[in-house]
């Protein structure tokens, strides 16, 4: 009896020491074996872990792929033209033990503020050594792999892998928001002014080769014109000189009738001319033309 009643206690005590002696390890987990803060033991691969009860403790580490928001940052570009970056960057713990010698108790809260400071800083150096246009442009991928690049070497003495830095956003500053599109405006109105200027400079040197080609086009066929229009009066003339060469009464004829023509298509219904004018010879009957001439001697006697 007075067996069982010591034999119990101890039996609770062996269970208690061999249940504090043992620990377990989660597959996405790695932990540190800590002996009066000092580490003796490093346990990555998942299962069972054992330690002395009492006196080591167990600290245990995230080991999957962690994320971490950045606050908002105002950085300034080679341009002056200072932009608001909002960026996140993921991160895991490469190396507890250098992790721990590095950041402490403090874990991951120290870690991650540590972290936040490198980001910030590497990003405004990457950030302020370009122009806000490449920054805006598809530069952009290529700018967060320097800023991730310039991280890792110093995330990796507290023992932090950096696996990639995005910039999620890209603003300008409250304050520079109206000055800037104000500024945007005025050079694209200025750039259009400058296209317009170039256009009716263009459309002036057309409009005055236009009107040079179609004096010059004008005057050459003016100039044919009078060409043709001599050499066709010159062939007239030597129609009508032949042709009263050959029969001058019959020209005097059809020149009469010319006469008559042109006069009946002027619409004048009046002509003040002498009785023996010769203009009415070929409309004179003969009795008429008798009479004229015996007039005409008559007259002459």
């Amino acid at each position: 009896m007075r067996k069982s009643i010591f034999l119990l206690p101890a039996l609770v005590v062996i269970l208690i020491v061999a249940l504090s002696s043992v620990f377990i390890v989660d597959e996405r987990e790695r932990a540190l074996v800590l002996q009066f803060g000092q580490i003796v033991k490093v346990q990555e691969e998942p299962g069972l872990g054992f330690k002395l009860p009492f006196i080591q403790e167990v600290v245990n580490y995230d080991d999957r792929i962690l994320s971490r928001d950045l606050d908002p940052l105002e950085v300034t570009p080679s341009d002056d033209r200072r932009l608001v970056v909002d960026a996140f960057a993921r991160y895991r713990i490469s190396d507890v033990e250098q992790f721990r010698q590095a950041v402490g108790a403090g874990g991951l809260d120290v870690a991650s503020r540590r972290l936040d400071g490198i980001l910030r800083d590497t990003t405004r150096n990457v950030l302020g050594t370009v122009s806000s246009n490449d920054i805006l442009s598809t530069d952009r991928a290529a700018l967060m792999l320097r800023i991730r690049n310039n991280a890792i070497a110093e995330a990796r003495s507290l023992g932090l892998e950096v696996i990639d830095v995005r910039l999620k956003r890209t603003d300008l500053p409250p304050a520079n928001l109206n000055a800037t599109y104000e500024r945007m405006k005025a050079e694209r109105e200025r750039e259009a002014a400058d296209e317009i200027a170039r256009g009716n400079e263009a459309a002036q040197r057309i409009r005055a080769g236009a009107d040079r080609t179609v004096v010059e086009l004008t005057s050459d066929a003016n100039r044919q014109a009078e060409i043709t229009r001599g050499e066709a009066d010159a062939e007239r003339n030597a129609i009508f000189a032949e042709a009263f060469g050959a029969d001058p009464e019959f020209f005097e004829f059809y020149r009469s009738m010319t006469a008559y023509e042109r006069f009946a298509a002027s619409g004048r219904s009046s002509m003040v001319l002498s009785p023996d004018s010769e203009f009415f010879n070929y409309l004179q009957s003969d009795q008429g033309r008798a009479a004229n001439d015996a007039a005409a001697a008559i007259a002459g006697q």
